[in-house]
């Protein structure tokens, strides 16, 4: 096992040497240096240190320590009087008072000073002085103590340096005893490369004996594996097998059988622990491993198939598999369990049986650990490991009972349901044997984490996975192909065996679980666990039969759901509840649909994307349940989402006059998209869809992002479509009246002082009364038919852009307003606020441009005059004025051109 190449001086050297090198070759004093610095080798060790001069322990050397108050402050110190009290003290009442001495500053140490004065701050805490004794006596001692631990660890590096110093100036005197003479002057040369090449080929032979121990070590141990193994063998080649019997194994031959495959298994263990400690420590040495590997592997192929071929033929001594169903289950009693041989064990038979498991299961997690070390999984070897393909023991008790069930299987190819039935029942009738029996020999076993149960449940459920992986779905998934445009049958058939799964999957979860409390939404989230015991886990290695799963899911809803989306009906809303109509519309925390005022098709395309989405939540790994959802219900919902915008799109609404039924269509749009944008993002916040992003740190975006956003932006264009053909349409119907400026000009009757009562009683000019009456009936019908809180973002916008036509459209340059054509201006404007009154109690407030113009024109001469004068003066003053009178939106030049024509004769 000692390769040639393992032997290169090119090995790493070892941090273990023979003799005592220090680890920095250090520079040997030459001649001209001992001459400067002479080197001392003599038994007097102490002058190879410093010295360092000793401070002597003594109370002065304490008190030095604090900082020391001059005698001149004693000196200065005047005589403190009777009477006066000192600042650390509290004052008392004299009396008598003693006779005072003259006082000076203490001598204690500040932090004396302050402990004391923390612990005794009047007569009566003079108690405590007998504890505070103690407890100062304490910590004195602690740190006597580590005074003493501290002088002794001195001592001994001292120590230590000293005898290495010693040793390696016996080894330079040693080499140097061994030069010739003629070379005894050349010691720098001997010191700075000789020795550490020396040094090195030192390292690279103890290497070389560290690898030989290594190797005669494993070569030892292999040597007892494959001499275990040989004997297994032999012992079973001279006794009969047990399949020839159906009785119970002789108990001697049997027990030491099992005793030389446990000392194999345990030979195994401490090969596989020197294995580890060399790829971590040694990670060059992958040479010897690889030869250890493929000797053990050796031994591995014939312990492995004699263990399985034994505990085969034990099963087959203890009668099992049992008959799966007899006549009296099928005829008589439909509830009766079928007999369990595991359950029927006597003693021998179940200690044979016991140790045969426990062998199995050692074996197993011995060639779990060397898998997981080959395929470089052991970033913590430490870390227990998982058994995701089962456990082979529970795995040879599956494994004639799958053989007898496909003989069934064939016969109900066409009746899934069948098959699904018999495994369960299998499952179940057998589940109590495996807890009682098999259970605490997977405890005893200190295989940690399993379960008898789920291992039982997970090996009855790949037995069903792989008849049908390869028997019924390679045959539907030829008939999806051969028949792809006409496959409504076979998309039933489909859908009914996805059905049959899923209904399975759910009772095998309860079984495998049962009898442990657990939280169902994070069974789901545990991929481990769910995979294990999942028939849909086939979709995994299959991706082409997830496909078609999701297109036939697609395309049964649609054609489901085609006479519903050409019937015109299902898209448009109606309120049947007229009494209802105000409450929603002051309701802007919406949750139904009749909320939302969003058509009947929205329900129905939701609950299907919606069944498609609860299937699609029983795959168990998240990658291939991603990619379900995008094939499946999101791909639906994006072909609804795309019909929507069409219809939107082929309603040619910005016109001279607007359609009303073109106009309650995109409402319904509107409302339906508004929906759909409350209801996916409920989804959004569900746990089972915020743990799909969990994984991927760099997606920060929720599930369904991307559909929010197109229904976002699909209402925001088709608001801003409605609110742009009401504004053109305003503009068309009142475009006469307002370049109309000779009504404005009209000196008719004066109208100087009017009050609100004439502005109520004011008449509407005739130009402009069809365009507010179009308005309001405009703004009544979106009420009804838009969503509460689209309408109220529409109307403001609509207000905010009547607001801004009037005032940019009427030419103010031009216009000199008389007094009867401010009345008159007032008049409509406030018929233009009329319109939105049901809306809101103060409507001029979202008119503010033409707020503030008819604040101007409603101004005396006097204050006109005075803003035309102060206009060019001062700015900051005439700003100043126009906040006063509530002119907030109107600059200064603005005001100005207001103003500069305004009238007064009247």
């Amino acid at each position: 096992m000692l390769s040639p190449e393992l032997l290169d001086p090119s090995l790493r050297p070892s941090s273990h040497s023979t003799m005592d090198f220090p680890r920095t070759p250090r520079r040997v004093a030459t001649s001209r240096d001992t001459a400067q610095t002479p080197r001392r080798l003599n038994s007097n060790h102490e002058s190879d240190f410093p010295r360092t001069p000793l401070r002597r322990v003594s109370t002065s050397a304490l008190e030095s320590n604090f900082p020391r108050t001059p005698r001149s402050e004693f000196i200065r110190t005047p005589w403190r009087r009777s009477g006066q009290v000192d600042f650390q003290q509290t004052p008392r009442p004299r009396q008598n008072p003693p006779r005072q001495q003259p006082q000076t500053k203490s001598a204690l140490p500040h932090r004396l000073v302050v402990l004391l004065n923390d612990h005794f701050k009047s007569r009566d805490d003079l108690w405590k002085a007998t504890f505070l004794q103690s407890q100062i006596n304490g910590e004195c001692l602690a740190l006597e103590k580590a005074i003493t631990e501290l002088k002794e660890k001195v001592s001994q590096g001292c120590m230590q340096w000293r005898s290495r110093s010693e040793e390696f100036g016996r080894v330079a005197d040693g080499f140097g005893s061994m030069l010739p003479e003629s070379q005894g002057g050349n010691v720098e040369k001997m010191v700075r490369i000789e020795l550490p090449n020396l040094a090195k080929e030192v390292c690279r032979i103890q290497t070389i004996q560290l690898y030989a121990e290594k190797a005669l070590k494993l070569e030892v141990m292999v040597g007892n594996l494959e001499d275990s193994a040989s004997t297994i063998v032999r012992r079973t080649s001279t006794n009969k097998s047990f399949l020839g019997f159906q009785h119970v194994p002789n108990f001697n031959d049997s027990r030491r059988k099992q005793e030389k495959l446990l000392d194999a298994i345990n030979v195994m263990k401490e090969i596989e622990q020197e294995l580890i400690e060399i790829c971590t420590t040694r990670p060059e040495w992958s040479n010897l491993v690889k030869a250890v590997d493929s000797r053990v592997e050796n031994a591995l192929s014939i312990l492995r198939p004699q263990s399985l071929s034994d505990y085969r033929a034990l099963l087959a001594s203890l009668c099992w598999p049992p008959p799966l169903v007899t006549s009296q289950t099928e005829t008589i009693n439909q509830t009766q369990l079928v007999p369990n041989p595991l359950l029927l064990m006597d003693s021998t038979k179940r200690e044979i049986y016991s140790q045969s498991f426990l062998a199995l299961c050692a074996l197993q997690h011995v060639q779990s650990q060397r898998n997981a070390r080959q395929s470089m999984k052991e970033e913590k070897l430490q870390k227990s490991l998982s058994f995701e393909s089962g456990l082979w023991a529970i795995d040879e008790l599956v494994q004639p009972i799958a053989t007898r069930m496909e003989h069934h299987f064939a016969k109900w190819s066409s009746q899934p349901e069948f098959i699904f039935a018999l495994v369960f029942k299998i499952t179940k009738d057998f589940m109590d044997g495996v807890d009682d029996v098999l259970q605490p020999l997977i405890d005893k076993a200190r295989l940690s984490g399993l379960s008898a149960k789920e291992a039982w449940v997970s090996s009855m459920v790949k037995v069903l996975l792989g008849y049908l992986e390869k028997e019924i779905f390679p045959s539907l998934a030829n008939k999806f192909h051969e028949n792809k445009d006409e496959s409504i049958e076979f998309s039933s058939s489909w859908l009914n065996l996805i059905d049959l799964i899923i209904s399975f999957d759910k009772r095998m979860r309860v079984l495998s679980s049962s009898g442990i409390q657990k939280i169902t939404s994070l069974i789901d989230l545990n991929e481990t666990i769910s995979k294990s015991v999942s028939v849909l886990s086939v979709f995994d290695e299959h991706l082409d039969w997830l496909q078609i799963w999701a297109e036939i899911e697609v395309s049964v809803a649609q054609e489901k759901l085609k006479p519903e989306l050409e019937n015109e009906k299902c898209w448009s809303y109606e309120i049947k509840d007229q009494a209802k109509i105000e409450e929603h519309h002051q309701k802007f925390l919406l949750s139904t649909r009749e909320e939302y005022k969003a058509p009947p098709i929205v329900d129905a395309i939701l609950k299907n994307a919606s069944l498609m989405i609860e299937r699609g939540h029983a795959v168990p790994t998240k990658s291939t349940k991603i990619e379900f959802f995008r094939k499946s219900g999101v791909l639906f919902l994006n072909h609804f989402f795309v019909l929507l915008l069409q219809r939107c799109r082929d309603l040619e609404l910005i016109t001279s006059a607007i359609d009303e039924d073109a106009l309650v269509t995109i409402a319904g749009s509107i409302n339906a998209a508004r929906y759909f944008e409350s209801v996916i993002s409920e989804w959004d916040e569900d746990i089972s869809f915020m743990d799909l992003n969990s994984g991927d740190r760099n997606k920060t975006r929720s599930f369904f992002s991307d559909e929010v956003l197109f229904l976002v932006k699909l209402e925001t264009d088709c608001l801003e479509e409605v609110m742009s053909a009401i504004l053109l349409e305003f503009e068309a119907l009142s475009y006469d009246y307002i370049q109309n400026i000779d009504q404005w000009e009209d000196e008719g009757e004066p109208k100087i002082d009017f009050s609100e009562d004439d502005l109520e009683n004011g008449t509407v000019s005739l130009g402009f009364m069809e365009a507010l009456e179009i308005l309001r009936d405009r703004i009544l019908k979106l009420k009804d038919s838009l969503n509460s809180k689209d309408f109220f973002d529409l109307w403001r916008s609509v207000a905010e852009g009547l607001d801004y036509f009037i005032f940019s459209s009427i030419p103010w340059i031009d216009v000199r307003f008389s007094n009867s054509g401010v009345y008159q201006f007032r008049v409509d404007m406030r018929a233009v606020f009329l319109v939105f009154k049901p809306l809101c109690a103060r409507p001029e407030a979202f008119f503010p441009f033409v707020s503030d113009c008819l604040r101007l024109l409603s101004m005396n001469k006097e204050d006109v005059d005075w803003f035309l004068r102060e206009l060019t003066k001062n700015e900051c003053r005439l700003k100043e004025w126009m906040h006063q009178k509530n002119l907030y939106h109107v600059n200064g030049s603005q005001a100005k051109m207001i103003l500069v024509d305004r009238n007064f004769e009247e």
